[in-house]
């Protein structure tokens, strides 16, 4: 327990000062060390060390994750651009999980994320401006017309197989960036404004002052995103460890086996890339609304491709990689200005080292356990 929680206090103080860093040097500094504790942990065993405690305290991880968010946006309860940057990595996160499913689960790589969430996206701007619907259905309608959008393209997609389906998906992405752009319903190249998020009649981007204490307007809008990701966390992790995710992790590994055994193949496919677009289409409408702003910029091919990124850095299959990976995709660019414009290529090296040097991400999924329960000397 002890490892554990040094852990979380190195983590949350590391993830302080990134945050707080403006100096390039101080950045570059930060990330070197992270490259150096995590070399020397594997050297000496700790990272094995921690895997064990993680495993007999398999409850302190979410909690830590959940302490750390609320510690750092209280640190930076007046800091516009860290709140920001910490909302839309908890929102990415959001996303890549619906991902992770389709993805690490039922084995279908799905090029067309930012498609799904922009139509989240524009679903809520469309929404907002237009209909007096409450703005916390907003979300969830917005999440539905993505899952119901999505459970059309998933029928050529069944059709096809490897690579081929990973083709539909990215003509899907191309074809929306283009319907948006030609569309002056939609607002063409130039996009829509959105207006704020608004929960019983209090804006959120208004902002707190409680007792002169100011609070900035992002720390809303990073609560709800905290409280979706949660849900989100919650639902991957139970779908992963019922029959459910077992059907599916069978329909990744070998559909003719899977077939062969009676299971759907083409009704867990559908299952997994409705739920995984309804999850990306929620987090959408809620970054529309942070940002007040969408266009067809902002949900381009390469944004697909830095989702995919994200799930493949942080461990195909592994709900908990998917957090740290975001925050490495979305923080490092925005703090280390001499790479943004080279984030692209920076990203694809990444991946090809990853893949190259460690195909199963930062965070490697565990084999599944049929027996939680049972240890492996227990008798039965």
């Amino acid at each position: 327990m002890k490892l554990l929680i040094g852990t979380f206090i190195f983590s949350l103080v590391y993830s302080i000062l990134l945050l707080g860093s403006e100096n390039q040097l101080e950045v570059a500094a930060l990330v070197i060390l992270a490259f150096v504790v995590s070399v020397v942990g594997k050297k000496i065993g700790l990272m094995e060390s921690l895997a064990r405690a993680v495993h007999e305290h398999p409850r302190f991880p979410a909690y830590a994750a959940i302490g750390g968010v609320l510690i750092t946006a209280l640190v930076f309860h007046n800091s516009h651009f860290a709140l920001m940057m910490l909302a839309t990595v908890l929102i990415y996160s959001i996303v890549c999980l619906g991902l992770n499913i389709q993805f690490g689960y039922v084995g279908i790589v799905n090029f067309a994320g930012a498609a799904f969430f922009g139509i989240g996206s524009y679903t809520a701007a469309i929404l907002a401006t237009h209909t007096a619907i409450p703005h916390l259905l907003v979300l969830f309608i917005a999440a539905g017309i993505s899952a119901l959008i999505g459970s059309i393209l998933i029928y050529p997609v069944l059709r096809t197989r490897g690579h081929y389906a990973a083709l539909v998906t990215i003509a899907f992405g191309i074809l929306f960036r283009n319907f948006l752009e030609v569309n002056d319903t939609l607002g063409g190249p130039q996009g829509l404004k959105i207006p704020p998020l608004t929960i019983f009649g209090w804006n959120l981007s208004d902002g707190l002052d409680i007792g002169g204490f100011e609070l900035s307007f992002y720390i809303p809008y990073l609560l709800i995103a905290l409280i979706l990701l949660v849900l989100s966390f919650r639902i991957t992790r139970n779908l992963e460890r019922s029959w459910i995710g077992l059907s599916m992790d069978m329909v990744r590994t070998d559909e003719i086996a899977a077939s062969t055994f009676g299971v759907d193949i083409a009704h867990w496919k559908i299952v997994a890339f409705t739920l995984g677009n309804f999850i990306a289409g929620m987090a959408g409408a809620l970054y529309g609304m942070m940002t007040a702003y969408v266009a067809p910029n902002n949900f381009t091919f390469a944004d697909s491709l830095i989702l995919v990124s994200i799930v493949i850095l942080g461990g195909i299959g592994n709900p908990w990689g998917i957090i740290p990976a975001a925050a490495i995709v979305v923080i490092l660019p925005e703090k280390l200005q001499f790479i943004q414009e080279y984030r692209f290529l920076l990203y694809a090296i990444v991946v090809i080292l990853i893949l190259l040097f460690r195909p199963d991400g930062l965070l490697p999924r565990r084999i599944r356990e049929y027996f939680p329960g049972k240890k492996s000397g227990d008798a039965g």
